[in-house]
């Protein structure tokens, strides 16, 4: 029988967006019926967002992941597309065509122009990224409380590019922003390399450390274990913080049987060389402890992965394979759940 996890006052979760706010829905959902053990609805959670996919599109800053986690637990998400605002309506978009104006592959709805145009408005301003993203929260998250924060990975300027073969280029290759490689290309290209401009002179977003440091629990939720966990973890001293909190660190797998749940971490993975795996994902997290560069204590795989367990437990990675699917609320809280009692097993209750 597992040990009794501690009360969790605070848990912060490395998310990036569709996945990570999906995983984000069943944990409050979870914290609030009591499925999460130690857990409650006044356990503190603060969302650290990957902000390396955000794009300047017709002059508004344009934070994706940011606004696919606030727009989620706001409950003002399209429910079909996974992003954007529900009832949208793409006027602006239709309009900007006619013009001719570029790009056009890159749609932004009526609705969500407002959230981008008081960002970009805010941020000409002077105010720094955290700072705007407390103020748009204000209008979402209000009805939750204090007990939920997001904060960006960084208040730096952060863009992931992606080199593609292209033989009419001079070098055989070009660079494209990592919105261009997803959305335009569909990311039916390979990826020979993913650049991530500015993270290694960028420093954390207030209350991120913090965040990390006097957490009870830290999760890496199943998003993209390259441009979203990948990259928040990049953030100079944020895996370093991981690597040393007193909490325990636990990471759900995004892979589930031959591929991603959804999104391109295939993709993504292949670039740098991991295997498109459950098993190969935790071993590129790794294990934490004395020498070790590794961020968990504890991984979880989907049951149809079981095999895999032998080899993560042989490389120190404390591992249980459960069902991994956010089919709906009840379902993901049942994983955060096991998360929880993954991370805690054998310590002290």
């Amino acid at each position: 029988m597992s040990p009794t996890p501690p009360t969790l006052q605070r848990i912060t979760v490395l998310s990036g967006g569709m996945g990570g706010a999906r995983f984000l829905q069943g944990l409050l959902h979870g914290l609030a019926g009591g499925q999460v053990p130690g857990g409650s609805e006044a356990t503190e959670v603060t969302v650290v967002a990957n902000t390396a996919d955000d794009i300047w599109v017709h002059g508004l800053k344009v934070c994706p992941d940011l606004d696919t986690v606030m727009y989620t637990l706001g409950d003002g998400i399209d429910p079909g597309r996974g992003w954007g605002r529900r009832e949208e309506t793409w006027s602006v978009k239709t309009e900007l065509a006619a013009y001719g104006v570029e790009p056009t592959w890159f749609g932004l709805g009526d609705r969500d122009v407002a959230t981008h145009l008081v960002r970009t408005q805010m941020l000409a301003a002077g105010y720094p990224l955290s700072d705007v993203t407390t103020a748009l929260c204000r209008r979402w998250l209000t009805p939750l409380g204090a007990r939920l924060r997001l904060l960006p990975m960084t208040d730096d300027r952060v863009e992931t590019h992606v080199a593609i073969a292209d033989p009419d280029a001079p070098s055989g290759r070009r660079v494209v922003h990592f919105q261009e490689y997803w959305i335009r290309l569909r990311a039916e290209v390979p990826a020979e390399t993913v650049v991530v401009v500015g993270l290694d002179t960028s420093t954390p977003a207030p209350g991120v450390l913090d965040a990390i440091a006097q957490a009870d629990l830290v999760v890496l939720p199943p998003s993209n274990p390259v441009v979203s966990v990948g990259t928040i973890l990049g953030v100079p001293g944020v895996r370093d913080a991981v690597a040393a909190t007193d909490a325990r660190v636990v990471g759900l797998s995004p892979i589930v049987g031959d591929g991603p749940v959804r999104g391109m971490a295939r993709q993504m993975l292949e670039s740098i060389g991991v295997e498109v795996s459950a098993g190969a994902v935790g071993r590129h997290y790794g294990a934490r402890g004395p020498g070790s560069t590794g961020v968990l204590d504890a991984w979880l795989i989907d049951e149809r992965d079981a095999a895999q367990l032998p080899a993560l437990e042989a490389a120190g990675l404390r591992s249980r394979a459960v069902p991994l699917m956010m089919t709906d609320h009840d379902a993901t809280a049942r994983m955060a759940a096991a998360a929880v009692e993954a991370a805690f097993a054998g310590t002290a209750s």
